[in-house]
């Protein structure tokens, strides 16, 4: 072979490998992960997009935008809509409302899905709009659990509970729904109701006082419930629930700052906002009196670190699936903290709609 027939070969050779590593590079798939983030006394959701730290979408049309869900493949996006007490259905394309599920009463709150993604369940706490006593309002005996089938898209049935529920959320294994009782009722209920998924009923319950709300699930080696970490309304920090014996086995307090250094807007929860990593090593618990972050090891809660927010009024946090980062919704300065989970340091601010709430981790469809 010719000296200039080796050198065309190499060529060809070459530009083959150019040619596989160009396509490669077009073909890559864009990254589908987004941040979904209410504004709870708006009428908009924004979209938030992780690379570029920029909301890049937005939902319209839902006013008072409550709880949040979305299924696995970004086709559904699930909100509850306080003003005109329905679930909303957003198709994961278009991001307009396809459906408005009218709901059986009550302020529909927190929603969670199962892990099957076949029913969604509704928290609902009673309406203040009785006005039986005038010029007294009063709540009505309306608070429950809604059961929505996502298959046919119906309110199929109510759980009423006394002194309704503001947060629930459904345990990873699917088998129980944890529900918080209202903490506006007079007189308080202060009861935490767990409903087995599989009759729809009430399985058990746990005095607690104030109620149990926000909450996270902390899980056995085979995925059963081992922990509820709750926050309660009055404390900084949280209550570890064993769930097997159904009894509160301990109480952590956030660290104490200067009074100085406190947030003076921080009620009417001093601590709000708490989610566990999906690989359930580290718990994150927000403080609203004290403009942070904070960090804690499972499953011995050894204080890990703390992240100083810029923004006012830490109320929500959603972590996102690789467990890297996590994001804080400022009710109060009505913006987003980006935290690094490993340095532990706000490393972004989004700014966003008014009084900001839950958010959640979404996939493009």
């Amino acid at each position: 072979m010719s000296n200039k027939q080796t050198f065309r070969g190499c060529m060809i050779f070459l530009c083959g490998i150019l040619l596989c590593a160009a396509y490669f590079t077009v073909a890559a798939p864009k990254p589908r992960l987004r941040i979904v983030q209410t504004n709870s006394a708006g009428d908009n959701i924004n979209i938030i997009d992780p690379a570029t730290h920029a909301v890049v979408g937005e939902i319209k049309g839902i006013e008072a935008p409550h709880g949040i869900a979305a299924s696995r493949d970004g086709s559904r996006i699930y909100v509850s809509e306080e003003a005109q007490k329905t679930l909303d259905v957003v198709d994961g394309k278009t991001l307009e409302v396809i459906k408005r599920i009218p709901l059986s009463g009550g302020v529909p709150n927190l929603i969670a899905l199962t892990p099957d993604e076949r029913r969604l369940y509704v928290a609902l706490r009673p309406s203040w709009d009785d006005l039986s006593h005038f010029p007294q309002v009063l709540a009505r005996n309306n608070g429950a659990i809604d059961v929505i089938d996502t298959g046919t898209l119906q309110d199929v049935k109510t759980i009423p509970l006394k002194g309704g529920i503001h947060d629930l959320y459904v345990t990873p294994d699917g088998k129980y729904v944890v529900g918080g009782a209202a903490r506006d009722i007079e007189p308080p209920v202060n009861m935490m109701s767990v409903i087995d998924t599989g009759t729809n009923e009430v399985a058990w319950t746990l005095s607690m006082s104030p109620s149990p709300s926000p909450m996270a699930i902390y899980t056995n080696p085979d995925g059963s419930t081992k922990w509820i970490l709750a926050q309660n309304g009055s404390l900084n920090g949280f209550v570890v629930v064993d769930f097997a014996t159904r009894r509160e086995i301990k109480r952590v307090n956030n660290p104490e700052i200067p009074l100085e250094k406190q947030n003076p807007s921080g009620p009417p929860s001093p601590s709000h906002g708490i989610a566990v990593t999906s690989d359930q090593k580290t718990l994150l618990v927000n403080s609203r009196l004290n403009s942070a972050l904070y960090a804690y090891s499972l499953p011995d809660l050894k204080l890990l670190g703390s992240a100083a927010l810029s923004g006012v009024g830490a109320s929500w946090l959603t972590i996102t699936p690789d467990n890297k980062t996590a994001y804080v919704a400022n009710e109060q300065s009505n913006n987003v903290s980006v935290v690094d989970i490993k340095s532990m340091k706000e490393i972004a601010r989004i700014p966003v709609g008014f009084v900001p709430a839950r958010n959640i981790a979404w996939m493009l469809p």
